[in-house]
């Protein structure tokens, strides 16, 4: 699987958002790996905005949920297999399904949560994206990062880069 990290420029404005769009373009990186955030209702339909997944905490929630509901999960099957209900032998399989329940109920509940609540990674950038800044995030492989980096700072010195995620694997 092909890895890759994001990275993330501050840009001064709409216009340079566009001529940044079309060097990562000519620098064939493709624009489903291209995402931008500004204020609500800026950005013109030609920039990718960024989606729910990039926008809201809903990935972050969903771990979070999993790793709780399979804890908590594993704890109630433990317990029904402990203390049975009357007539009843359940064997130890019973904590392995009530974890993966538990697993699933949790990924589910917590990312219905955080589908509401603003990406915690994104909280850095949203005085500057207030004030009518752009954000810019790229998924890069991770042998092309400091050739984009360098790209973005020959060419757009107006651009702040601002970091980036350690890895995200790839997605179609």
């Amino acid at each position: 699987m092909l890895m890759r990290r994001r990275l993330y420029f501050v840009l001064p404005d709409i216009q340079s958002a566009r001529e940044m769009l079309n060097e990562m373009l000519l620098a064939r990186i493709e624009c489903k790996h291209i995402h931008f955030l500004g204020q609500r209702g800026t950005l013109p339909p030609e920039l990718p905005e960024c989606n729910v997944l990039q926008k809201t905490d809903v990935v972050h929630g969903a771990q979070l949920g999993v790793a709780i509901g399979a804890i908590v999960g594993a704890a109630a099957g433990a317990l029904l297999v402990l203390f049975p209900p009357e007539g009843v032998t359940l064997k130890l399989f019973t904590v392995l399904v009530t974890a993966l329940g538990g697993a699933f109920f949790g990924a589910w509940a917590s990312s219905l949560v955080a589908s509401s609540v603003p990406n915690s990674r994104l909280k850095s950038f949203q005085s500057e994206i207030d004030r009518g800044k752009v954000l810019m995030m790229v998924d890069v492989p991770m042998r092309r990062v400091q050739e984009i980096c360098d790209l973005v700072t020959s060419r757009h010195p107006e651009a702040a880069s601002r970091g980036f995620e350690p890895t995200i694997p790839a997605f179609p």
